[in-house]
């Protein structure tokens, strides 16, 4: 330790190297954690209370139980169903009582889990029938390792831990650091505190690392939790006084105009979401305030005619509208939309388009450098009225006449940030509109934090037939992998198409483990059950050719992928639109806006290496026509892991709305002001939205009013600190500084 940490003058800003020492400093980066109050603020995710243990005598089936025994035996064996290892061990306690504990992938747990080790087990208890024997055991139970010279504290602190370090020797660090930390300068204003009974900051952060009964726990997490909810609405509300600052431009509804034009030729009636929602939609747009909203819908409840009816409005008005879309497959497809609803009045300047008519123009990062001049060209002069892009619609060098509205699909792969690049540009704010079809958890974060208006889109256009959703664990029953391409041969028989989606695209691809660009992200969100003993994810380019060679030998077969060039995507999409191409092997570059009513099958490989919400989005690309589609999810995890659990709840319900709130609950918020969407970049470590919907009320309330009166937080510091800390420090100050 430091003479500076010797005489206690360590504060939340100090180096954990003149904290804990070069080597325990080294080890807690591993976990990002370079400063006290990183490490402070790396809470405990669990306590076990030690009068509470479970002997194992006592244990019964069914029951989720913690007990703490020694190894007395260890042995690994190859798994008989598919590749890896077993480790086998029995696990004893004080008393002599003994439980079988069976751990997957028997490389990662043998370094710890050896003969003599005494351990803290956590898990649920089932049977294990062999020879005639039923024996109790644990299967793949957490493990931690216990220090017995803590045996005058009645909780155990469990922390979120890594490879090297273990969460005994974090809570060693956080005791060491605890001991020697001045009380930090609490932000909160004491009328705040007094209010809502909230602990000191300093006192809120010893208690929750070392609680001496359960109060402490709860009064600690609630100062936290609040903390955190309290600051990023104090940064909607800074980011909403911002937008109101700069007025909008009003483009109320127009008779006679564009809009009116496009509702007279709609083949098909809107349904009464569509309605109603136009008419919240088409209220807003009238006023000088910014519209900030999100319609929300299931996969096909006709979001695109709800957001296309919003861009006529402000077309009539004379201004712009600018639809931002994360893929180049997504952003051409929309435009090829657009211009297929609207007809002759969606080609302004060519033979024989409506004296009404409009232009729709596309602006990709990978188009040739004339056709990127021309595009950019079109939305600067005013000529193009529709402007649709993907990333690069936020660069620089992109300028409008006159941007009326910006509208954002699938919101979820846009952080705040990001949408208010296009946003803040011009004398004047142009209203927002943002959309998802399944609100993965940074958008209902976002609905529930505030910072967007909601609109939800609860009925279905008619038309839109069932899909069946259907499990196959090819990994115990190969047998089901060849019905999978029977079924295939079936549907194009019938004179339907096919999608089969691969996690990877492969080839000359497969070496490189960089995460795709941002408009074409292929890459799934791999699931937490994969491992090094497993297979690589299958690829695009690998399957393609061996289901040419086999299964499907006789079939007309295509590639799609983000790796592609533009013009190929696109030549590629609209063959299978065309019906040209019997089956489509894609990433998950399809995931969002393909829209072929004569696709009816949908084959995901390796389905537990992809998100909830990307597989409710994948299915919908099924179905969307008269005839029923098939979403057949196939996977080799095994029965009772949380994969399987997560592709038997998704096969259990097409409501998209049920699916975001389960995604919710694996994969928490993420970053809600960022780009970021996995939860583990999160920089909210408390707050739940299943849990605090209550505490985030309240806490937009008080930061809009606090706000409303010190804009810029100028006589606030400490909460300007606050915002810093919990959206972090380069956020902060966008929202900070430009008050």
């Amino acid at each position: 330790m430091s003479e500076s940490s010797a005489r206690g003058a360590v504060d939340l800003d100090t180096s954990l190297i003149d904290a804990v020492g070069a080597m325990t400093a080294k080890a807690l980066a591993k976990l990002d954690l370079t400063t006290v109050g990183d490490l402070v603020r790396h809470y405990p995710r669990r306590y076990v209370e030690r009068g509470k243990l479970t002997d194992i005598a006592g244990l019964e089936v069914g029951e989720h139980v913690t007990v703490i025994g020694t190894v007395a035996s260890a042995t690994t064996r190859q798994m008989r169903s598919r590749r890896g290892t077993l480790l086998n061990a029995t696990i004893r306690d004080a008393k002599g009582a003994t439980i079988a504990a069976t751990f997957f992938n028997a490389h990662q747990v043998k370094s710890f889990i050896v003969v003599g080790a005494t351990l803290m087990f956590s898990g649920t208890v089932s049977v294990f029938r062999a020879g005639g024997r039923a024996t109790l055991q644990l299967t793949h139970p957490e493990f931690e390792d216990i220090e017995e010279s803590d045996s005058d504290r009645p909780f155990i602190s469990i922390y979120p831990a890594t490879k090297g370090l273990k969460s005994q020797a974090i809570a060693r660090a956080v005791r060491q650091v605890l001991a020697v930390l001045d009380d930090p300068t609490d932000p909160l204003p004491a009328s705040i505190r007094e209010e809502r009974t909230l602990a000191s900051l300093g006192s809120a952060l010893r208690k929750i690392h070392v609680p001496r009964s359960e109060a402490d726990q709860f009064a600690a997490k609630a100062r936290l939790v609040w903390d955190e909810a309290f600051g990023v609405q104090l940064a909607l509300s800074l980011q909403r006084e911002r937008a109101m600052a700069r007025p909008a431009s009003p483009s109320p509804v127009r008779s006679g105009g564009l809009l009116d034009a496009f509702d007279a030729i709609l083949p098909f009636p809107l349904t009464d979401g569509q309605k109603s929602v136009g008419a919240e939609i088409a209220e807003d747009l009238g006023k000088p305030l910014p519209m900030n909203r999100l319609v929300q819908g299931d996969v096909g409840a006709g979001k695109t005619v709800v957001a296309l009816r919003a861009m006529l409005q402000v077309v009539d008005s004379g201004r712009q509208a600018a639809m931002l879309a994360p893929t180049e497959v997504l952003a051409a497809q929309h435009a090829r939309s657009l211009r297929a609803m609207l007809g002759p009045l969606g080609n302004a300047g060519e033979l024989g388009s409506s004296d009404q008519a409009t232009k729709i123009t596309l602006l990709t990062g990978s188009m040739s450098t004339a056709e990127k001049r021309q595009a950019l060209l079109d939305a600067q002069s005013g000529a193009a009225g529709i402007v649709v892009g993907t990333h690069a619609l936020i660069q620089d060098t992109v300028g409008f006449a006159d941007l009326g509205l910006v509208v954002v699909d699938e919101q979820h792969r846009f952080g705040v940030e990001q949408r208010d690049a296009l946003r803040g540009r011009g004398e004047r704010t142009p209203h927002l509109l943002v959309m998802t079809a399944t609100p993965i958890p940074r958008t209902v974060a976002m609905t529930v934090y505030g910072d967007l208006s909601v609109s939800s889109l609860t009925d279905m256009p008619k038309g839109r037939s069932p899909i069946r959703t259907t499990v196959v664990p090819a990994g115990e029953k190969p047998s089901w992998l060849e019905r999978v391409w029977a079924r295939i041969r079936e549907e194009v028989a019938g004179g339907h198409q096919c999608y089969v989606v691969c996690p990877r695209v492969g080839g000359e691809f497969a070496t490189s483990k960089k995460k795709s660009d941002p408009e074409d992200a292929d890459e799934p969100d791999l699931d937490d059950d994969s491992s090094e003993e497993r297979r690589p994810p299958l690829a695009v380019l690998d399957v393609a050719p061996q289901l040419e060679a086999g299964p499907l030998a006789g079939l007309s077969l295509a590639v799609l992928h983000g790796k592609l060039p533009p013009d190929e995507k696109d030549a590629v999409m609209r063959a299978f639109d065309r019906g040209e191409t019997d089956v489509l092997v894609a990433t998950t570059v399809i995931e969002v806006g393909v829209d072929v009513p004569n696709s009816t099958g949908m084959i995901i490989l390796d389905a537990d290496r992809f998100g909830l919400s990307q597989l409710h989005q994948l299915r919908g690309r099924v179905g969307r026509g008269s005839a029923p589609g098939v979403c057949l999810l196939v996977t080799d995890m095994p029965a009772g892991t949380t994969a399987r659990e997560r592709l038997d709840a998704i096969a259990g319900t097409t409501d998209g709305f049920e699916l975001a709130r389960l995604d919710l609950e694996l994969r928490r918020e993420g970053d809600v002001l960022g780009s970021s969407q996995s939860g583990r970049r999160s920089g909210l470590r408390l707050l739940s939205l299943l849990r605090h919907e209550e505490v985030i009320s309240t806490a937009r309330v008080e930061a809009a009013r606090l706000v409303a009166d010190d804009p810029g937080l100028a006589n606030h510091p400490g909460l300007r600190a606050l915002v810093a800390e919990t959206v972090g420090d380069e956020d902060a100050a966008a929202y900070l500084d430009k008050v």
